[in-house]
């Protein structure tokens, strides 16, 4: 099972951009689709977007398409999350997950990050 862990995070004025990173260890990254959630203070975890291993192919919701855009690093044992018009709504911890499963819900991940904490002033 790999090691997830997330970086990037902090506080950001609204508007600006933020690139989050989680980078894996313990396992074989390429093996992984990679996913990026977010959990807001008192709501329920939410799927901001899925990569498959090879990284050709992304798959985002409606709620943050335009705004977000996540990529990967195969060699780098990294994902990324790109987000960009940031809003004080966006404020919330971000997680990276990864499966083998290609999947829009928290239960079709097992291996979670610890989490990352964006915060944006207005």
């Amino acid at each position: 099972q790999v090691q997830l862990v997330e970086s990037g995070g902090g506080l950001v004025q609204a508007g600006g951009s933020l690139r989050l990173s989680c980078t894996a260890a313990g396992g074989t990254f390429s093996d992984y689709h990679m996913a990026w959630f977010r959990q807001a203070t008192g709501k329920e975890r939410e799927f901001l977007g899925r990569i498959t291993w090879t990284g050709r192919t992304t798959f985002y919701p409606d709620s943050v398409k335009g705004r977000f855009t996540i990529s990967r690093d195969n060699p780098k044992n990294t994902v990324y999350l790109q987000i960009d018009d940031l809003k004080p709504e966006d404020t919330a911890v971000y997680y990276c997950a990864a499966s083998t499963l290609y999947s829009n819900t928290p239960e079709g991940y097992n291996s979670w990050g610890q989490g990352t904490q964006v915060t944006v002033s207005s």
